[in-house]
């Protein structure tokens, strides 16, 4: 059950139509002293239903309450299932593509009938561009992400000369990627029409 209720990529690599997890995030972007960005910071909450199930056969001391040590094991299976996908996190700096390495400091917290899961993805070579450009969508749009209407991104320990732009998807961008994938025929990139854009400028 663990496995299959850790298992919320499990689907993702199915061309789906539709999302079938629903995903309200916030993130932050670490920086070191020296001003490079070392890695991210998610905090996702699941939908009520997924999280119901995901907490199916879970043993706790006290009824409805799950301790963050209960839930380790399932955080555990959470991001060795989320990997195979890249966690969902894309990230550019100056144009080129960078790479995390595996998560730290994840746990799953039960608060409100929801699931959230923390983890942070630290850079596999901490770097330090003008512009780093930072996309969290899944490809086949099994799940869907939908950032905090307040304070969505966050820059902690930024240098003060960077700026951040944070661009939700719109109906008129998913229009337009939806021409453009009629007319190639290409629709392997579904979920890319509902990608959350993060943007740090910096002079």
């Amino acid at each position: 059950m663990l496995a299959l209720a850790g298992g919320v990529a499990s689907g993702a690599s199915q061309a789906q139509a539709h999302p079938h997890v629903w995903i309200t995030a916030a993130s932050e972007l670490i920086y070191a002293a020296d001003g490079s960005i070392t890695g991210v910071r998610h905090a996702w909450t699941f939908d009520d239903m997924f999280s119901t199930y995901a907490l199916q056969g879970i043993e706790t001391k006290t009824k409805g309450v799950y301790s963050r040590e209960e839930l380790e094991p399932l955080a555990k299976v959470n991001v060795e299932n989320l990997k195979e996908f890249g966690f969902f996190t894309f990230a550019k700096a100056d144009g080129k593509k960078q790479k995390f390495l595996e998560p730290v400091d994840y746990f799953l917290e039960y608060k409100d009938s929801a699931l959230t899961l923390h983890f942070t993805l630290p850079l596999k070579v901490p770097v330090k561009p003008k512009q780093l450009a930072l996309d969290v969508f899944d490809p086949a749009f099994f799940i869907d992400f939908k950032f905090e209407d307040k304070d969505p991104i966050r820059l902690v320990g930024a240098p003060a000369s960077c700026q951040v732009q944070f661009q939700r998807p719109g109906e008129a961008d998913v229009k337009k990627l939806t021409e453009e994938m009629v007319a190639s025929g290409d629709n392997a990139n579904y979920g890319a029409m509902y990608a959350n854009k993060i943007s740090v400028n910096c002079q």
